[in-house]
């Protein structure tokens, strides 16, 4: 938490470099928090890994050439339902929140005033997407590994 507030507190406009140096360290953290997955093999992890990038490609192709703001409204019964699932349900909703943060970034980038008193910054932008693709690897590597419940014995 720490270090994407430290992120989002950096000026992009004044000063990129530290910008970027916060966003790796937050991604370093990020890394070591999920580090202890690797634990469950690297085939699987390979494997999840480019199940997350299809995931996350999909939809955010999606979310990027939808015509309408909001792809999902967060407050229809289908939104609010997702939250009580658990596994299946996780992956479903960080897909949603992939499309709707990919939605937000593009909109925002594309109504930003070029002039105005604060400039756009792409990366506190794009720290949801950043967030969103995490959730839905960590919850790709925990089907994957039996953890969905599905797992014969």
């Amino acid at each position: 938490i720490g270090a994407g507030m430290l992120v989002r507190s950096i000026s992009y406009e004044h000063s990129p470099v530290p910008k970027h140096l916060a966003w790796m360290l937050h991604a370093g953290v990020m890394g070591a928090v999920i580090a202890p997955l690797t634990l469950l093999g690297g085939p699987l992890m390979i494997r999840a890994a480019w199940y997350t990038a299809g995931i996350v490609g999909g939809p955010s192709t999606v979310a990027m050439c939808a015509p309408s703001e909001k792809f999902l409204p967060p407050t229809s019964a289908f939104g609010a339902g997702l939250y009580s699932v658990a596994i299946y349900g996780g992956l479903v909703l960080f897909s949603m929140f992939l499309l709707y943060d990919t939605q937000k970034v593009v909109k925002k980038a594309e109504t930003h005033p070029m002039y105005g008193v604060q400039k756009f910054d792409p990366i506190n932008a794009c720290m949801g997407i950043y967030m969103d693709t995490l959730n839905i690897f960590v919850r790709l590597v925990m089907i994957l590994a039996g953890g969905g419940g599905s797992k014969r014995k």
